[in-house]
């Protein structure tokens, strides 16, 4: 079996990748600049794995690498596609271009590279699509209206190619992680997180660990009558 798993230098993906090489996949760790990381990654998993480079935000780059995945490695049996990026700031203070950058990383380039995969799983009937949104982009948070836009969007993506590919014998789903210790969350203060982690009915901060095992579930077999469908992992947060 052979996992494909973007962003996976560090945080959920690098957990995920773990999780996943231990339940018997052959692990692909995508990256986009930091490639010691995605090789530590891959050297911290129990079976075989091996990094990938793409800026998911240049679509040319995104068919570079799957043209390249297919020929070495074949169709991936699984797709997380989990890699983003965040913007904090007043709605009218973020710039055009870095609002562009956002959804070209978080949305468009998870849908892109989804489409040039779909066609392998189609024609063998088979495949799991795991994607990771967040419970901004179900609830919506301020001062994150890109962020949440976006992972709106992702959770959007999730029913409609569910439904879509269904039929090909392929199921689509989504986590939707809460408050997640990070280093997308370590601009925070930990003062913040403290009052974050009180906010949430578990009482703790989320770990990778945490939704590395939600994507482990989607992607075996105990979840095979389960497609279209969002797994908050949130502690509670939001209900």
């Amino acid at each position: 079996m052979l996992a494909l798993i973007t962003g996976a230098s560090r945080g959920i993906g690098a957990a995920a990748a773990r999780r996943l090489s231990q339940a018997g996949y052959t692990v692909l760790v995508h990256y986009n600049q930091n490639r010691t990381a995605a090789e530590e990654t891959a050297a911290a998993c129990p079976g075989t794995a091996y990094p990938v480079q793409a800026d998911l935000g240049d679509t040319a780059a995104i068919d570079c690498m799957t043209a390249e995945i297919l020929a070495q490695y074949g169709c991936p049996d699984l797709l997380v596609n989990n890699a983003g990026i965040a913007l904090s700031g007043l709605y009218q203070d973020i710039s055009d271009s870095d609002a562009m950058r956002l959804f070209s990383v978080d949305l468009l380039g998870a849908m892109h590279l989804t489409k040039k995969l779909l066609p392998a799983m189609i024609s063998r009937h088979s495949g799991v699509i795991v994607n990771v949104a967040s419970v901004w982009g179900e609830v919506g948070a301020a001062c994150e209206v890109h962020y949440s836009a976006a992972k709106a969007g992702i959770i959007g993506f999730t029913k409609a190619l569910a439904k879509e590919v269904g039929p090909s014998g392929i199921r689509v789903n989504c986590i939707s992680p809460g408050v997640i210790d990070t280093d997308m969350n370590r601009c925070h203060s930990a003062e913040t997180m403290a009052e974050l982690a009180e906010e949430t009915p578990l009482g703790r901060i989320g770990t990778p660990d945490d939704a590395a095992t939600a994507i482990a579930f989607l992607a075996s077999d105990a979840a095979q009558f389960i497609t279209g469908q969002i797994l908050p992992v949130n502690g509670g947060f939001s209900i």
